[in-house]
């Protein structure tokens, strides 16, 4: 991992001023008709934002999460279990996304389509909306523990709609309907088919900086269940064709059936992880 953060590290921060994230800066609401730059970075924190990759262009995107910082030094805060994500994004068209992904949570592979629907117009319609669509598979999962283990037990699905809208230029914000669906789940209890609604939100701090958080409300997890809703706190950082993300969330994994059905932190026994994105475009 440590290779990789060097690389990024290392590759020029000015590139050719189509490629330069800077020319984005919230100086005008709008492009033509159409309002702009409501979220700079792919997700929010945990949740898909309504931005898209332009068209012919290749994101790269490592998300590391470390352990809960509960734990202290015995697990130097958390930097002892960390879980990593690499992710690659491409853009078919300026609407039309795909995307792979191999999280070491659970050693989930993913494939996913992001598609925007519709845009915030300056006199017209209020809302940017987008879809997404994931296929996971969960590769963690070993027929010796699970004697009548099948490939399609291995899979997930989710589908959500992104409804943002630029407030202003300095504040955004999101809500996020959320279907997802895991063939297999830890407790008889839940069902394979769950619900969520996610909130979340974008404010300037200045050209290159912003705070944001996100929240998924799970609207029909088991009464028994040991996971809670995910709430995440981060600043977004842009310089030249990156954008760093830092966060704090009570959800180890990075995709959304995880991080939704599975998070296991909680904020008022300080059991948060510590983490970043940190995004190149080529």
């Amino acid at each position: 991992m440590k290779y990789l953060l060097i690389i990024f590290l290392l590759t020029p921060l000015f590139v050719d001023a189509q490629d330069d994230l800077l020319d984005e800066i919230d100086t005008n609401a709008t492009e033509g008709q159409y309002a702009t730059a409501a979220f700079k970075g792919l997700k929010i924190v945990n949740f898909e934002s309504t931005k898209l990759v332009a068209k012919d262009e290749l994101t790269f995107i490592v998300s590391h999460r470390f352990g809960s910082v509960k734990n202290g030094i015995d697990t130097f805060f958390g930097l002892d279990e960390a879980v990593t994500r690499i992710h690659f994004v491409y853009g078919i068209t300026d609407a039309i996304n795909i995307g792979v992904s191999r999280s070491s949570f659970l050693k989930i592979y993913d494939v996913t389509a992001k598609y925007r629907l519709v845009r915030q117009e300056e006199n017209g319609f209020p809302f940017t909306i987008v879809g997404f669509n994931a296929l996971l598979i969960n590769t963690a999962l070993e027929k010796e523990n699970l004697p009548l283990l099948k490939f399609k037990h291995r899979l997930g699905y989710t589908a959500q709609i992104l409804i943002s809208r630029k407030i202003n230029t300095d504040f955004s914000i999101e809500l996020a309907p959320t279907f997802f669906h895991d063939n297999y789940v830890q407790m008889d209890e839940q069902s394979n088919s769950q619900f969520a609604l996610g909130f979340g939100g974008r404010y300037k701090l200045g050209k290159r900086w912003s705070v944001n958080a996100d929240y998924g409300l799970h609207l029909n997890r088991a009464s028994n269940s040991p996971f809670k809703n995910p709430l995440s706190i981060g600043l977004d950082l842009e310089t030249g064709g990156h954008v760093f993300q830092m966060h704090f969330s009570n959800a180890q994994a990075m995709n959304t059936n995880g991080f939704l059905g599975q998070g296991t932190g909680d904020w008022l026994d300080g059991d948060v992880y510590f983490g970043f994105n940190l995004s190149r475009r080529f």
